[in-house]
């Protein structure tokens, strides 16, 4: 991700639009199931939309649905503009720069601070105002404090088990504390499976930074960068502990940790809540699905809150051209309740408004709720994503973190190096 960026794990995601904002001579209006009202729709105007769900075929089909369904209700043409997920900011980023693209784009989160610093996003904050968002999903769009995104899937990255190969440990409860989830994983070890399938790769070992805000690091403080300090060096000088003892695998990264997971050789791992579409498919148990367990990443110390690190998507709007259509679309496609719970119903994403979140479609779908209930509701931003270089900072911490797993360095000096790198970056 940044300018570079690849982020190899997330895949088969939709969405896009734009909301309902009286500007323009765009009369304002709420919107419905199957599109714009009429007002909206006598002056809307063709608008293009980027998305890197429409260059997959698992979610291609679905999107273009929903842009016909809205542009046949509004009299307008939706234009599609289908990026590859590995490429996508890069490009996006050089159209929007260049003043080659206007409308609408479907945005990781991570990924908002980065092309806001172009300076042509439309502040969506009117918008999004009485659609009702949670307030966990309006914090994953905005930066600095502006809203330049509306929430269209607000979930985490968090520990997910097997209950059954944790019950076939002896383990009947979740582990709570780091105490007891070493207990677990030692068990766990004995019974011949991976104990826990966390990422020792560089390109995935970004999930050791919740692990150091787990043992008390902030990471970041003001734009003073804590990696180096005591509670960051604890947090993987235990992670090397748990390396050296087999507890975690060598060369592990996110699409590994799920095959291993899939085939029951991990009992746990780290990953979005998309990752169950992922494990059942590619599961030989039937009945995997009945097994996933979310549970809530243990603290150092009881009574302290499980960390976890945001995961979404927001759509911004480009200005320009079609602009003001653009954020209709975005509004309708991310509140209109018919439509996220139709959303929802078709990939498995959590909707980001309160009353679809608790909409009976929702909560009878039991890894949604205790997903959301034991992960999602902790759930901060990676602090360092307000920076557009912020994946080179990730890399920085990763690669010290690998050469501390492989016996190249020591904790304190590798993160006290880690820090005075980022540090650097940061301009």
């Amino acid at each position: 991700m940044s300018s570079h960026l690849s982020r190899r794990d997330m895949l088969r995601l939709v969405g896009l639009g734009a909301g309902a904002l009286g500007l323009g001579g765009v009369a304002a209006c709420a919107p419905s199931a199957d599109g714009p009202e009429e007002d909206t729709a006598k002056s809307a105007t063709n608008f293009s939309f980027a998305s890197w769900s429409l260059a997959d075929n698992a979610s291609k089909a679905k999107i273009e649905e929903l842009m016909r369904g809205y542009g046949s209700k509004a009299g307008i043409t939706v234009n599609g503009v289908p990026l590859a997920y590995n490429n996508y900011l890069n490009q996006l980023t050089l159209q929007v720069r260049g003043g080659q693209f206007t409308g609408a784009a479907q945005m990781d989160i991570a990924w908002l601070a980065g092309l806001a610093a172009l300076g042509k996003l439309r502040d969506l904050g009117e918008v999004a105002k009485g659609a009702g968002y949670t307030e966990a999903a309006l914090s994953s769009g905005q930066v600095d404090g502006k809203q330049v995104g509306l929430p269209w899937t607000t979930a985490a990255i968090g520990l997910i088990a097997n209950r059954d190969l944790l019950q076939t440990a002896g383990v009947t409860t979740a582990p709570s504390t780091i105490t007891d989830f070493e207990a677990t994983l030692r068990a766990l070890k004995g019974t011949g499976v991976i104990p826990y399938a966390a990422s020792t790769k560089v390109a995935q070992l970004k999930d050791i930074l919740i692990w150091m805000q787990t043992f008390g690091s902030p990471l970041l403080d003001g734009d003073k960068v804590t990696v180096g300090d005591d509670a960051s060096i604890e947090a993987v000088t235990w992670y090397k502990k748990l390396y050296d003892e087999k507890l975690i695998a060598p060369d592990v990264e996110r699409v590994d940790a799920r095959t291993l997971f899939a085939q029951g050789k991990a009992a746990i791992y780290d990953d979005a809540i998309v990752g169950r579409d992922f494990v059942v498919k590619g599961s030989p148990d039937k009945s995997i699905a009945d097994k996933l367990d979310p549970i809530a990443r243990p603290v150092k110390n009881a009574g302290d809150k499980p960390r976890a690190v945001q995961w979404g998507h927001a759509v911004v709007v480009v200005e320009g051209e079609g602009a003001n259509t653009a954020t209709d679309f975005a509004k309708w496609l991310t509140s209109d309740e018919q439509t996220v719970l139709g959303y929802f119903k078709d990939l498995s994403l959590p909707p980001t408004t309160t009353t679809a979140l608790a909409s009976e479609q929702v909560k009878t779908d039991a890894f949604t709720s205790q997903f959301s209930e034991r992960i999602t509701a902790t759930a901060t931003p990676n602090p360092f994503w307000k920076y557009p270089q912020y994946a080179q900072m990730e890399t920085v911490i990763s690669e010290q973190v690998q050469a501390v797993l492989v016996g190249k360095s020591k904790p304190a000096d590798a993160m006290r190096e880690a820090g005075r790198a980022v540090q650097v970056l940061i301009k």
